[in-house]
């Protein structure tokens, strides 16, 4: 290939892959975006809220095929090589995390709907704070990828710890709460669930983060063994 050809293809593949990126980044924002409401409709009762979560998953699994068939179209038809491949390939597994990310959202939104108006059994804190780190992950990985930061993506790692830990205590308190009275073990296991599925959120968000060192190294790093 002459010289004049492939820096034709190289601008071809760049305008591709930043396009590619900007629909990542309105993904994750929408994930982002539909953590906050999840928890918010939760913590507040908001059944109207959880409603608009639910609906909005669809947009976000639109989103997740459209990417993920671009991706597959700009491999067929530019044909990149090394690294160019793994960025191709690694936007195409974040689209996944991303999509399971706001599948444990629509979730919890369900929950909110099932409590409906029965008065939740203990204020919720430790619940909105996984969620906020949960997001503040999502971000930072997503800044990451578009940096090619390895540090910033290594740095998802101590607060996927500190999400762990989050759970490890309110899994002690609910179960504390099921045991004093048995009444509430139907709320407490519907809110176990969510501290569960805002813990799987922080591991997909780490496996963003793991992607992207893999992507600028080409070497595999675990950050939560």
């Amino acid at each position: 290939m002459d010289g004049a050809r492939y820096k034709e293809r190289r601008v071809v593949f760049e305008e591709k892959m930043n396009h590619l990126q900007e629909r990542l980044h309105q993904m994750g924002s929408l994930v982002e975006g539909a953590i906050a409401r999840s928890i918010e409709s939760l913590r507040t009762q908001d059944q109207a809220m959880a409603q608009v979560v639910v609906r909005g998953d669809e947009n976000i699994d639109y989103l997740q095929q459209e990417i993920e068939d671009k991706c597959l179209e700009l491999i067929a038809t530019q044909q990149p090589m090394a690294k160019d491949l793994r960025r191709v390939a690694t936007l195409f597994k974040i689209t996944t995390d991303l999509e399971r990310m706001a599948d444990y959202a629509s979730n919890i939104a369900e929950i909110t709907l099932r409590i409906g108006d029965e008065p939740l059994i203990k204020p919720l804190v430790d619940i909105p704070r996984m969620a906020v780190l949960s997001q503040r992950m999502v971000k930072k990985a997503l800044d990451a990828y578009v940096r090619e930061d390895v540090e910033l993506a290594a740095s998802v790692g101590p607060d996927d710890d500190e999400v762990d830990n989050l759970f490890k205590q309110i899994f002690r308190e609910l179960l504390t709460i099921m045991m004093e009275n048995p009444r509430t073990i139907s709320q407490a296991s519907h809110l176990l669930f969510v501290g569960r599925w805002l813990e799987r959120m922080s591991d997909h968000a780490t496996n963003i983060a793991e992607e992207v060192i893999f992507l600028v190294t080409g070497e595999r790093q675990r950050l939560n063994p």
